[in-house]
């Protein structure tokens, strides 16, 4: 074997099955929402917003651990548990609002996106033929 050349694998994987339109976006919502669950908790942090006896830094371990559960969820947005774990995010970062009032309108919005991921994606999927997509040509073939 030369230096530097990789091998590769002579073990062909299986077809990944095609993601739903709502898979797709909710995934998109998820991602999106992890960052803004990170601000959050540095927001509560620097706000010092928890109660009297809980250190301030507590606030920054919450929106990592949030903000980590909102990638694991849309990464396995496949599977048939990750719609019911996303809602439940989504009630979770709304209780926020009970520290830091103004993540109450965050959470509208990125909930307001996640159904419309969820189930406006599920209507428009219900909608769509079945079989493989069509093959789409553009102006350059």
């Amino acid at each position: 074997m030369e230096v530097g050349v990789a091998r590769m694998s002579t073990t062909a994987r299986a077809p990944r099955a095609p993601r739903t339109l709502a898979q797709k976006l909710g995934s998109v919502v998820l991602g999106f929402e992890s960052i803004v669950a990170l601000l959050a908790g540095l927001t509560v942090f620097g706000l010092k917003a928890l109660p009297a006896g809980i250190a301030p830094w507590w606030g920054i371990v919450a929106g990592v651990v949030v903000a980590i559960a909102l990638v694991v969820v849309a990464g396995a947005i496949t599977k048939p548990w990750a719609l019911a774990a996303g809602w439940a995010l989504q009630g979770v970062i709304m209780l926020g609002g009970l520290l830091v009032p103004a993540i109450v309108f965050v959470a509208l919005i990125f909930g307001g996106m996640w159904g419309y991921a969820t189930i406006g994606g599920a209507r428009i999927d219900r909608q769509r033929p079945a079989g493989p997509p069509a093959q789409t040509h553009t102006e350059s073939e």
